[in-house]
Protein backbone atom coordinates (compact mmCIF):
# COMPACT_ATOMS: atom_id res chain seq x y z
CA UNK A 1 0.00 0.00 0.00
CA UNK A 2 1.24 3.52 -1.24
CA UNK A 3 1.12 6.20 0.81
CA UNK A 4 -1.14 7.77 -1.61
CA UNK A 5 -3.39 4.42 -1.18
CA UNK A 6 -3.45 4.68 2.77
CA UNK A 7 -6.99 5.79 4.69
CA UNK A 8 -6.93 9.99 6.44
CA UNK A 9 -7.21 7.48 9.56
CA UNK A 10 -3.41 6.38 9.17
CA UNK A 11 -2.21 9.35 8.10
CA UNK A 12 -3.45 11.47 10.90
CA UNK A 13 -2.72 8.95 13.36
CA UNK A 14 0.70 8.20 11.62
CA UNK A 15 1.65 12.15 12.24
CA UNK A 16 0.42 12.35 15.85
CA UNK A 17 2.49 8.73 16.70
CA UNK A 18 5.59 10.13 14.99
CA UNK A 19 5.85 13.22 17.17
CA UNK A 20 5.13 11.60 20.24
CA UNK A 21 7.98 9.01 19.06
CA UNK A 22 10.20 11.64 17.98
CA UNK A 23 9.84 13.78 21.21
CA UNK A 24 10.47 10.50 23.37
CA UNK A 25 13.60 9.37 21.08
CA UNK A 26 14.75 13.17 21.51
CA UNK A 27 14.84 12.41 25.45
CA UNK A 28 16.28 9.01 24.96
CA UNK A 29 19.36 9.92 23.04
CA UNK A 30 19.82 13.00 25.29
CA UNK A 31 19.93 10.93 28.32
CA UNK A 32 22.07 7.78 26.91
CA UNK A 33 24.09 10.52 25.33
CA UNK A 34 24.60 12.07 28.80
CA UNK A 35 25.02 8.63 30.68
CA UNK A 36 27.82 7.82 28.08
CA UNK A 37 29.79 10.89 27.51
CA UNK A 38 29.12 12.60 30.63
CA UNK A 39 28.18 15.67 29.12
CA UNK A 40 24.68 17.10 27.89
CA UNK A 41 23.85 16.09 24.39
CA UNK A 42 24.54 18.89 21.91
CA UNK A 43 22.27 21.64 20.65
CA UNK A 44 23.96 23.25 18.54
CA UNK A 45 26.86 21.00 16.45
CA UNK A 46 28.24 23.90 14.97
CA UNK A 47 29.59 25.22 18.25
CA UNK A 48 33.42 24.83 18.05
CA UNK A 49 33.74 23.52 22.29
CA UNK A 50 32.26 20.09 20.21
CA UNK A 51 34.58 17.77 18.26
CA UNK A 52 33.80 16.60 14.71
CA UNK A 53 33.94 13.18 15.54
CA UNK A 54 31.20 14.41 18.53
CA UNK A 55 29.01 16.09 15.86
CA UNK A 56 29.26 13.08 13.50
CA UNK A 57 28.30 10.78 15.75
CA UNK A 58 25.55 12.60 18.07
CA UNK A 59 23.84 13.58 14.62
CA UNK A 60 24.48 10.39 13.20
CA UNK A 61 22.36 8.47 16.00
CA UNK A 62 19.79 11.39 15.94
CA UNK A 63 19.11 10.57 12.76
CA UNK A 64 19.15 7.06 13.09
CA UNK A 65 16.45 6.79 15.88
CA UNK A 66 14.59 9.21 14.11
CA UNK A 67 14.01 7.30 11.26
CA UNK A 68 13.48 4.00 13.38
CA UNK A 69 10.75 5.86 15.42
CA UNK A 70 9.10 6.99 12.49
CA UNK A 71 8.91 3.94 10.95
CA UNK A 72 7.56 2.36 14.28
CA UNK A 73 4.88 5.10 14.49
CA UNK A 74 4.14 4.06 10.72
CA UNK A 75 3.53 0.82 11.53
CA UNK A 76 1.98 1.28 14.51
CA UNK A 77 -1.05 3.40 13.01
CA UNK A 78 -1.59 1.23 10.50
CA UNK A 79 -2.10 -2.07 12.30
CA UNK A 80 -4.00 0.32 15.22
CA UNK A 81 -6.71 0.96 12.19
CA UNK A 82 -6.72 -2.45 11.16
CA UNK A 83 -7.39 -3.77 14.56
CA UNK A 84 -9.89 -0.78 14.86
CA UNK A 85 -11.62 -1.35 11.49
CA UNK A 86 -11.87 -4.79 11.86
CA UNK A 87 -14.10 -4.83 14.73
CA UNK A 88 -17.71 -5.39 14.53
CA UNK A 89 -19.65 -2.73 15.23
CA UNK A 90 -21.96 -2.89 17.92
Amino acid sequence: MTTRDEPLTVKIGTAVLTLAAGWLAQKAVGMIWEKSTGRSAPKDLDNDEITIVQAVTFAAVSGGVAVLARRLAHRGAARAVARFAAKPAA
